[in-house]
């Protein structure tokens, strides 16, 4: 499958030089979603997936034939997506023995996360250009949530397959997980819960396309169905309250100048669980979550980490990439520590400074979004606003549940990119309506100027007539 991905990867590139840079980003994402991450090119001790050729095009033509580089300007957010993958790499070359391998490592990070990041912040400056990739997202993620219900229907991965080829696994068969009466689906993905992941991450930011088209609602709407389908055919708890805290969130848009109040009565009723019960908050709330079994070895994940000697020793760099802790042997009987919380996993990893900019980074998003919701004006751009805030809201939530890794680590930093450029995308909106408008009656002015030309023409031929007649 080598020589497969790799024509993919040329293929791509191709495209790429031959489409606006916003239909370069469709590109990628097309390969991310319908090419599996674990077929790779294998270059010596370096894999190369489809979308990682795909964006050096990307950023190749974005260097050669545009000036989208020279109008950049550098954000707060920016540096602090520099600054958490800078943190990540000085930690692990503090804790990791094998420095080489933990390199190649991240810099296969950087082609997933910054570089996609950094793609967007470049090429998205208007709500034309959002919206045409809100509405590739849709379309491509239709045939996979049509796959994943009939896989979990079913049993039946289609493109199963392929993980015979996996790169960094031999021997690897698909199996088909059963859980709830259903069998979990991953199409095209490692595992379940990045598949699910998918939907929830992008299914409440496409939907913003409803208030913002005027034709083909209604094939939205069921593309939208479909989204909310594929997220459940995960039957994944993580992606599930994801996806579910998202469309809460959107639900809550006509409401919404009463945030502060909701979030002083969450406040205080998490407050009042502590000191009322002898359990944690964040414990009584995996009762209400989709497998409460799950959720409460989630909820031990968090006492065992933060309160019961988990980082102790370990704070400022942590244990290390991919170094399992041993908090097992004080939650069940596993053999591993399955660290099922992204914020404990970057603090295990990486320590308490990459999780503080991490946490940041994700601060700056939200500031980002806030400055784009008060400079907007029209209602079109804060219903794109709102829905883009429940995506990354929703996200925030399930991360206390999943790690991010794979494919949705890549959705995650382009979503954060999302965020990036909505302040400019409010700011051009406006003038851009201004610009259709003024064209417009530009063009009604010329055709009144040529009917009243041909009307004079028409006049002068007629006296022309006459005066030959009176001859």
């Amino acid at each position: 499958m080598q020589a497969v991905t790799l024509l993919i990867g040329i293929v791509g590139s191709v495209a790429v030089f031959l489409v606006a840079p916003v239909y370069g980003l469709v590109v990628f994402l097309v390969s991310c979603a319908w090419w599996p991450r674990y077929l790779t090119i294998q270059v010596g001790t370096i894999d190369f997936t489809a979308p990682k050729i795909i964006v050096l095009a990307i950023f190749a033509k974005l260097f050669m034939q545009t000036n989208l580089p020279h109008r950049f300007k550098f954000v707060a957010l920016d540096k602090l997506v520099i600054a958490y993958f800078t943190a990540e790499i000085v930690a692990g070359a503090i804790t990791t023995p094998t420095l080489m391998a933990f390199l190649e490592n991240r810099a296969g990070a950087i082609f997933d996360m910054v570089l996609p990041y950094f793609a967007v912040r470049l090429i998205i400056r208007e709500r034309r250009q959002y919206l045409i990739l809100l509405k590739a997202i849709m379309i491509i993620a239709v045939p996979l949530a049509v796959l994943g219900f009939y896989e979990s229907l079913t049993g039946n991965n289609l493109v199963g397959f392929l993980k015979q080829y996996h790169a960094w696994r031999e021997g690897v068969v698909y199996t088909p997980t059963p859980r709830f009466g259903f069998f979990r689906a991953c199409v095209t993905f490692p595992i379940s819960i990045t598949f699910g992941l998918f939907f929830a991450m992008f299914g409440p930011v496409c939907a913003g396309v409803l208030h913002n088209a005027k034709k083909y609602k209604a094939l939205y709407w069921i593309a939208l169905g479909l989204m909310v389908l594929g997220c459940f055919s995960s039957v994944s708890s993580g992606a599930v309250l994801a996806g579910l805290v998202s469309v809460t969130f959107l639900a809550l848009y006509r409401w919404r100048r009463y945030w502060k109040p909701a979030v002083i009565v969450i406040v205080v009723m998490c407050v009042v669980v502590e000191v009322a019960s002898d359990r944690h908050f964040w414990d009584v709330l995996g009762d209400f979550t989709f497998n409460p079994q799950t959720a409460w070895y989630r909820s031990r994940l968090i006492e065992v980490a933060l309160f019961e000697g988990g980082m102790s020793g370990h704070w400022l760099a942590g244990h290390g990439p991919s170094v399992d802790p041993g908090w097992h042997a004080q939650i069940d009987r596993r053999s591993y520590t399955d660290l099922c919380n992204h914020y404990l996993l970057i603090l295990s990893f990486y320590g308490v400074v990459a999780l503080l900019i991490f946490i940041a980074m994700n601060v700056a998003a939200a500031k980002r979004l806030i400055k784009a919701y008060a400079a907007s004006t029209s209602a079109l751009d804060r219903w794109l606003i709102w829905c883009l805030s429940g995506g990354l809201f929703g996200l925030a939530v399930g991360c206390a549940t999943v790690s991010l890794f794979g494919q949705p680590s890549t959705f995650y930093h382009m979503l954060l990119g999302f965020a990036g450029v909505m302040p400019t995308i409010v700011a051009t909106g406006g003038a851009g309506a201004k610009e259709v408008l003024r064209r417009k009656l530009e063009r009604r002015r010329h055709a009144q100027g040529r009917d009243l030309a041909q009307a004079q023409l028409v006049g002068a031929g007629k006296e022309n007539s006459a005066s030959w007649a009176d001859r």
